[in-house]
């Protein structure tokens, strides 16, 4: 059975810095493309950052620059480390896998199609 479980959320001031992990199991996370997704009250969800499986980063632009994406492959462990934080970074964040993943081109939403519970992040002003 395929499971996520992200860890690392809580509450920040804002500029302040989190980092957030998430432990696969169930699968083989090197076939696998990994994205943190948020979603905040009232908003759908989006797509924060993803990593193929060759270590390919991607980022959207209202987190470029303060966040990093990164995988260790044999701890089967993804993470996103959070800096500069600001309150419109408040959300519910999710580790999604799309597994097992060979296209050249970056998953869809639709293609993760294994989800963690999420990790509540909140900034404070």
């Amino acid at each position: 059975q395929v499971q996520l479980v992200e860890s690392g959320g809580g509450s920040a001031q804002a500029g302040g810095s989190l980092k957030l992990s998430c432990a696969a199991s169930g699968y083989i996370f090197n076939n696998c493309d990994m994205g943190w997704h948020r979603q905040a009250p009232g908003k759908e969800r989006e797509l924060v950052s993803s990593i193929t499986r060759d270590g390919t980063t991607s980022y959207a632009d209202s987190v470029k620059g303060r966040f990093t994406i990164s995988r260790d492959n044999a701890k089967n462990t993804l993470y996103l480390q959070m800096n500069s934080l600001k309150t419109d970074d408040t959300a519910l964040y999710y580790c999604a896998a799309a597994c097992p993943y060979y296209s050249d081109y970056a998953p869809r939403l639709d293609e993760y199609n294994h989800w963690g519970q999420g990790t509540q992040v909140t900034v404070s002003s």
